[in-house]
Formats: structure tokens, sequence, C-alpha cells
């Protein structure tokens, strides 16, 4: 049986990992949770540990988009979740992807510049 190497085997996040993969505090992590009735991480009982899944990630992707690169108040960026997810989830896909691009041509330009 082949192994799937793209397959993320990791389940749960800590909060400390989301908040540094989207370089935000984790109380910012937490105000969200109260301000976005999407995002609900799995909390343990006994000790309170927030887990986020894959699914959790994604939803604050859309959120950090909203919020952090596209300057929306909480309350305008909960509104379009709201009324139009599709909306939200493509132009996320597309700004990542020119984001991506920038960078590369970026990239390219730098070592096109050291060559002359």
């Amino acid at each position: 049986m082949a192994l799937n190497a793209n397959k993320n085997t990791k389940l749960y996040y800590s909060i400390r990992e989301v908040a540094r993969k989207f370089d935000i505090n984790e109380s910012t992590l937490r105000y969200w949770e109260t301000e976005f009735p999407q995002l609900k991480p799995k909390t343990s009982v006994q000790n309170k540990i927030r887990q986020y899944t894959e699914k959790d990630i994604e939803q604050i992707r859309l959120i950090y988009n909203l919020v952090k690169v596209r300057g929306f108040k909480l309350a305008a960026a909960r509104k379009m979740l709201n009324e139009n997810r599709q909306g939200v989830d493509k132009s996320s896909e597309v700004l990542e992807t020119l984001i991506s691009v920038r960078d590369q041509l970026q990239d390219l330009k730098i070592h096109l510049d050291g060559l002359v």
C-alpha cells in the first residue's frame, strides 16, 4: 500500500500554531471566535485547550483575508461570510494566487537584477 505524501497527518492544531501561521496574536483568534459564529474549534473539557481542524483554519484564512488583508470591519466581514460565502471563498483564492504570483515576480526581478 502506497503512502499519500500530500496528506496531512495532523488532525488538530493548537492556538499557538494557528496564530503563528497567520502572524496574529492568540488573543485575536479568541476574539474572532466570539465575533464569528462559524469559528468554533474543539475544546477539551478538562484543560480548556482549543484544537483547530483544517476546516477551522480555512475559516480563519477567510476571516484573515477579509479583516487583515482587505481591511473590512468585523461586522462587515461577518455579513460577507453570512451572505456570500462562495464569493468570499473565490475572492480569497484569487487573492492568494495573485500574492503568490507577485512574490514570484519579485524574486525573479531580484535574480535578474543580480545578473546585470
